[in-house]
């Protein structure tokens, strides 16, 4: 049996471990920091998920036969690196290879050099020639984009030049997301659907997991401040087989090739998320992870040992690995606290679990979560569980998840009852 350390405290992490646990071959999981709903299937240690020296040292204590490193501040860090150079089988791309999404420079450069359908832009490190290329540009909406990590919130949309100038003062000048908004790119703004595909990959090998969307603002019908996801669905119904096909031709594969011929070698979990433009797939941002909450009604659909792929991966044989997915469909709930995105309160108590922090019907995933002395399961976060079903068809589980909703109850909770209603209208056209 084997032992598995898994790095991260969120709804994600939570989706893996709880995959993790079906497989035969899984003995004990520990987690770090981990959070309340998930120290029910794993043991939790108090160190930060950017900790390295932390984390190598715990690594050094339990002695697990695999670490998973699933966020992105971490693999951007170097924990990979850092695990491997002390003898840890580790799960997670190296640094040099994160730097797809730790650098949105870097990416848009690469995509530039190989010929990978993206949006075009701009680089810049000083708020005078950005104002200047915004004013010769002059069309609006348009993306600015702080370089580096900024916890999914360093995206604006400027839908005219006084929004656009007021972005790049507030990341360039007042360094609003720190040293990530240093450097900022200015893309055009790109139209139609989204969708999400995160996919395996060894360097060799590239197999796209079931696509998703996701719903990142606020409040019902798009509405409000852009969230980390308030929701999300599986597959994407926009993502046909023809689209799907020609990602795999123009995008996936040369962007692996492409991380190989600069030596950066990518190994793990690569996130494309691609607007399905007029003109065809382009890719908006690359992420060097499992996405969240995208992961949360992804593995449910996965019909394989996630354990077996992982390793698989780690072993570069990934090729020999046949990975199935249930038919049907999947739909994940994001249950909010009160006043997420911005301020919200911490530590309000919530009903309507079973001992495991789950519900019947549904896989429910702990974001920001943790429990009191008494074992109550108090809020801990913004976006707190993720409540998901699956089911014959996208209706029937958007119906069963909403369903879990209803039973489980906090004061303050919010979360947004359209979820998965884009979806279903393409699918009723």
């Amino acid at each position: 049996m084997k032992n598995i350390l898994v790095v991260g405290g969120g709804g994600r992490e939570h989706a893996i471990i709880m995959k993790l646990s079906e497989s035969p071959k899984v003995g004990k999981i520990y987690c770090a920091p981990g959070n309340g709903g998930i120290s029910k299937y794993a043991e939790c240690f108090p160190v930060g998920a950017t900790d390295i020296e932390g984390m190598v040292e715990l690594a050094k204590k339990l002695q697990p036969d695999m670490v998973v490193v699933a966020p992105d501040d971490p693999l951007v860090l170097g924990m990979a690196d850092a695990l491997e150079k002390e003898g840890f089988f580790t799960f997670g791309p190296k640094a040099n290879a994160a730097i797809i999404e730790g650098s949105k420079v870097f990416s848009k450069e690469l995509m530039k050099k190989y010929d990978i359908p993206t949006a075009y832009y701009g680089v810049f490190t000083d708020s005078e020639s950005a104002i200047k290329y915004l004013k010769e540009q002059n069309t609006y909406p348009t993306v600015i984009k702080a370089d580096g990590l900024a916890l999914g919130k360093g995206v604006i949309i400027a839908q005219n030049e006084e929004e656009a100038i007021t972005a790049v003062k507030e990341m360039i000048d007042d360094l609003k997301f720190g040293k990530s908004s240093s450097r900022v790119v200015i893309e055009e703004f790109l139209t139609g659907p989204e969708v999400s595909v995160l996919s395996f990959t060894d360097g060799e090998t590239m197999i796209p997991m079931i696509s998703s969307m996701d719903h990142k603002r606020a409040l019902d019908n798009d509405e409000g401040l852009n969230t980390g996801g308030m929701g999300t669905i599986s597959p994407n119904p926009c993502y046909t087989e023809e689209v799907a096909k020609e990602c795999m031709e123009k995008i996936f594969i040369p962007t692996m090739n492409a991380m190989n011929k600069e030596g950066r070698r990518f190994e793990g979990i690569l996130y494309f998320g691609l607007m399905i433009t007029p003109n065809g797939p382009k890719v908006i941002e690359y992420n060097c992870r499992f996405g969240d909450p995208e992961t949360q009604v992804v593995l449910p659909m996965l019909d394989a040992d996630l354990y077996d792929i992982f390793e698989a991966i780690c072993e570069r044989r990934l090729k020999d690995i046949d990975i199935k997915w249930h038919d049907g469909a999947c739909a994940c709930v994001i249950m909010a606290s009160g006043g997420y995105p911005q301020s919200y309160k911490k530590g309000i108590p919530m009903n309507g679990f079973d001992d495991k922090g789950q519900i019947d019907g549904c896989f429910v995933y702990h974001a920001g979560t943790k429990l009191d002395e008494n074992g109550t399961f108090l809020t801990n976060g913004g976006r707190v569980i993720g409540v998901t079903a699956r089911a014959d068809d996208l209706q029937s589980a958007l119906d069963k998840a909403y369903e879990g909703v209803s039973k489980i109850d906090f004061e303050g909770a919010h979360f947004r009852h359209d979820i998965g209603k884009r979806a279903l209208e393409f699918l009723n056209k």
